[in-house]
C-alpha cells in the first residue's frame, strides 16, 4: 500500500523552495508570537491555552493541512503530469495511500512540532497544555490531510474550498453556530486534547467517543473516495 517512489516524488513536490517557505511561515509566526507573549505576560496557563487553541489549532493546522493535502496531488492533476504517474504499474489506492502518508507527515511536522515548542515557551507545559494541543494537532493532521487530499483529487479549486472550510466553516460558523461544531475537525481534536489535559482549560463541544468515531470515519471515507475518484480519472484518461 506504500510506494517509495511515489512518496519521494510527493515529498519533493511538497517541500520545494516556494511551498516550503509557505509551510514554514505560520510555525515561525506562532513561535515568535509565543516568545513575545511569554515576555509580556509571563507563564500563564489560560493565555497559553487561548493562543494554542486560537492560533495553532484553529488557524495554523488547517491551513498547513490545506497546503499539504491539496499539494500532494492537486498540482499533478492540474498540469496533467498525473497521467505519467497513472501509467506506471502502481495500484490507484496505493498512490492515494502513499500521498496521504506524505501529506500527514508534512502536516504533523509543520504543525504539531511548532505547537509543542510554542506550548513549552508559553507556560512550560503547565497542566499538560503543550502536550494536549500537540496531540490535538497530530490527530487533526490525519483528518485534515485526508479531507484536503480528497479535495485535491475532485476539484481544481481545492485550495479555495479547503480554506473556506478551515477559515469560514470551522473558525466563523464554528464559533457562532453550536451545531456546526459537531462537524468540525477542530472540535474532534479538542475532545482528544481535553482527555489529555483534563480540567477546564481545554474544552470541546463533542464527546471523546463521538470525536474518535468521526475522526476515523472521515479519514477512512475520504481516503477511500479519493481512491475511487482517481480510478475514474484513469479511465477518463485512457478513453
Amino acid at each position: 500500500m506504500y510506494d517509495p517512489t511515489v512518496a519521494r516524488l510527493t515529498y519533493r513536490a511538497l517541500l520545494g523552495r516556494r511551498r516550503a517557505l509557505i509551510l514554514g511561515a505560520l510555525p515561525l509566526l506562532l513561535i515568535l508570537i509565543s516568545v513575545i507573549v511569554r515576555a509580556l505576560v509571563g507563564a500563564d496557563d489560560q493565555t497559553a491555552s487561548d493562543l494554542l487553541g486560537g492560533l495553532a489549532l484553529a488557524t495554523m493546522v488547517p491551513i498547513i493541512g490545506v497546503i499539504a493535502g491539496t499539494g500532494a496531488i492537486g498540482p499533478e492533476i492540474d498540469d496533467g503530469s498525473v497521467v505519467y504517474l497513472l501509467s506506471k504499474p502502481v495500484k490507484r489506492p496505493t498512490i492515494i495511500f502513499t500521498k496521504l502518508i506524505v501529506a500527514i507527515a508534512v502536516t504533523m511536522v509543520f504543525s504539531a512540532l511548532p505547537t509543542l515548542v510554542a506550548g513549552f515557551i508559553l507556560n512550560g507545559n503547565g497542566q499538560q497544555i503543550a502536550v494536549a494541543y500537540t496531540v490535538a494537532a497530530l490527530v487533526s493532521s490525519i483528518a485534515y490531510a485526508a479531507l484536503f487530499l480528497l479535495l485535491g483529487t475532485v476539484s481544481r479549486h481545492a485550495v479555495v474550498f479547503g480554506l473556506v472550510y478551515a477559515l469560514v466553516w470551522e473558525a466563523l460558523f464554528g464559533s457562532l453556530v453550536s451545531g456546526a461544531r459537531t462537524l468540525s475537525v477542530q472540535q474532534w481534536s479538542l475532545a482528544v486534547a481535553h482527555k489529555v489535559a483534563g480540567g477546564d482549560l481545554v474544552t470541546s463541544d463533542v464527546s471523546l467517543p463521538t470525536a474518535t468515531v468521526l475522526l476515523v470515519v472521515v479519514t477512512v471515507l475520504a481516503t477511500w473516495y479519493a481512491g475511487q475518484k482517481l480510478r475514474t480519472l484513469t479511465l477518463a484518461g485512457e478513453e
